[in-house]
């Protein structure tokens, strides 16, 4: 009888937490295969190398954050406004690993200093503000509004998290909600 050998997606799982605790530097086979409990052997069952683990978690964090996201708030059907509603909670909640802050982040900053990082990256940004652009003109003639409420949709799913400020009397979730309800105004 074989040992059981780890699943491919583990060790990309594991990847991406290394990722976004420290950066593109810290993804690192021996490393991983500690996290994992596992020997580096397996690594090479799935992956020539390195670098290609670091393509698979990108295709992976990307198909995650489009995709996979999109076809998850359009299963559920509804208006465009309870889709956004919908999309929303979902990014802003960090559900999953690779919907999680912290990842997209971390792959913000790598793609800082890789081009190639930053072409993928762009490439799945456009494809959220795409999405963003349908779901908002459904129900906003202006194109001039619709893009200024999904790039401050966009803007506070990512930079939400960067801001430490006190909001006074109110709560994050409640100057949250406002946005979401005002973005949401017809």
């Amino acid at each position: 009888m074989g040992a059981i050998r780890t699943p491919r997606g583990k060790w990309i799982e594991a990847g991406l937490r290394a990722l976004s605790a420290g950066g593109p530097d810290a993804v690192r086979v021996e490393a991983l295969a500690q996290a994992l409990g596992v020997s580096k052997g397996g690594f090479y069952g799935y992956f020539a190398n390195r670098d290609a683990l670091l393509t698979e978690m990108l295709e992976t964090w990307e198909r995650e954050v489009t995709d996979e996201t999109i076809g998850r708030v359009e299963a559920e059907g509804g208006d465009a406004r309870e889709r956004l509603a919908r999309l929303t909670v979902l990014a802003s909640s960090g559900a999953g690993l690779l919907t999680d802050v912290t990842t997209d982040l971390a792959i913000r900053d790598w793609a800082r200093r890789d081009p190639a990082v930053a072409e993928r990256l762009r490439r799945a940004d456009n494809r959220r503000m795409a999405y963003l652009r349908s779901l908002y003109g459904e129900f906003c003639a202006d194109e001039a509004d619709v893009e200024a409420r999904c790039m401050v949709t966009f803007s506070v799913w990512i930079g939400n998290h960067l801001v430490a400020a006190d909001h006074g009397p109110r709560s994050r979730t409640d100057v949250l909600q406002t946005i979401r309800a005002r973005l949401l105004a017809p």
